[in-house]
């Protein structure tokens, strides 16, 4: 019996199944979150009874003594378990809002080794603890057969009197959920309109190639959904490239905390430390410039807003 493929072209299948939509409170990332097919929400708000759609209210849950006696990552686990190994009718699956889920593993992590913060655990090991637990959950909802929807608040935050959003989830969670995510969607509300526009994707996905209809239509109401993406002439290339290491360069350099010689930090912690400075940037630059000798006083930066 052969088991070598006919050499002739064949239909490509490439439907998009992990998503991350983040906007505004009321601005309708959790409404568009619910169009994807026979959704499962798994809320943090206490909203769940006001949900249309089938939820789970994920919670720590603490003892008379106040320690966590039943956790949110012993819930997931179960729900996880129970999604691969019983017969159900659920096709999404949408963790709303993401942000409060990593604050209660955190909690978690905490409260099992009674410290107050992760970084009163030494030596980076609650750090390292969280990051297994996260980046874990991460991968086992990746591998279910359904869609996966993250959704998260957002943050302002202001550069060269110039007002920015993104997600108020810490930029290496999103990191890590975004990287195993096909679209990222921002979910805005302009005067009466609501509107829905890519900010993110991992590829030029194309409409052919899809095979869930549901899903084509809801990408169909998303602004750059299926939008090529434009090549940019290689002087103009150079230019931003330029610009963009300057003005890194600058930020680090402004932003990076002096350390005190009076204490002593572990390198997961100074990376804590440097990563909570430069929430715009990829910690992978803040580490490029460990070795440059900052002089001088911390210039501070506006506060930014959570909505």
């Amino acid at each position: 019996m052969p088991i070598l493929p006919a050499n002739k072209p064949q239909k490509v299948v490439d439907t998009p199944k992990n998503f991350f939509i983040y906007g505004a409170t009321m601005n309708g990332k959790s409404y568009l979150a619910g169009e994807f097919p026979n959704p499962l929400f798994l809320d943090t708000d206490g909203n769940a009874s006001a949900n249309p759609y089938p939820s789970i209210q994920l919670r720590n849950i603490r003892g008379k003594d106040g320690k966590i006696k039943q956790s949110v990552v012993d819930q997931l686990d179960q729900i996880i378990t129970e999604l691969q190994t019983t017969k159900h009718s659920f096709e999404t699956i949408v963790l709303d809002v993401i942000d409060d889920i990593v604050v209660m593993i955190e909690q978690y992590v905490c409260d099992r080794e009674g410290v107050e913060t992760i970084g009163d655990i030494g030596y980076g090991k609650g750090y390292a603890a969280f990051n297994n637990i996260f980046q874990q959950l991460v991968i086992e909802l990746k591998a279910l057969p359904l869609n996966i929807i993250y959704v998260s608040r957002i943050m302002t935050f202001e550069e060269n009197n110039v007002t920015y959003e993104k997600p108020s989830l810490k930029e290496k969670h999103v990191n890590i959920v975004n990287g195993n995510c096909d679209y990222m969607i921002q979910a805005k509300k302009i005067g009466k309109n609501y509107i829905r526009v890519v900010k993110d994707k991992r590829k030029n996905y194309k409409r052919e190639n899809i095979d869930d209809e549901r899903i084509i239509t809801i990408l169909d109401s998303v602004s750059g959904a299926f939008e090529k993406t434009r090549k940019t002439d290689r002087i103009v290339q150079e230019k931003l490239v330029k610009k963009m290491e300057e003005e890194e360069e600058k930020q680090i350099l402004e932003e990076t905390p002096q350390s005190n010689s009076e204490e002593v930090q572990t390198s997961e912690e100074a990376e804590e430390a440097i990563e909570e400075a430069i929430p715009q940037k990829e910690f992978k630059q803040s580490k490029a410039a460990e070795n440059k000798s900052v002089q001088g006083p911390v210039s501070t930066r506006r506060k930014p807003k959570v909505k």
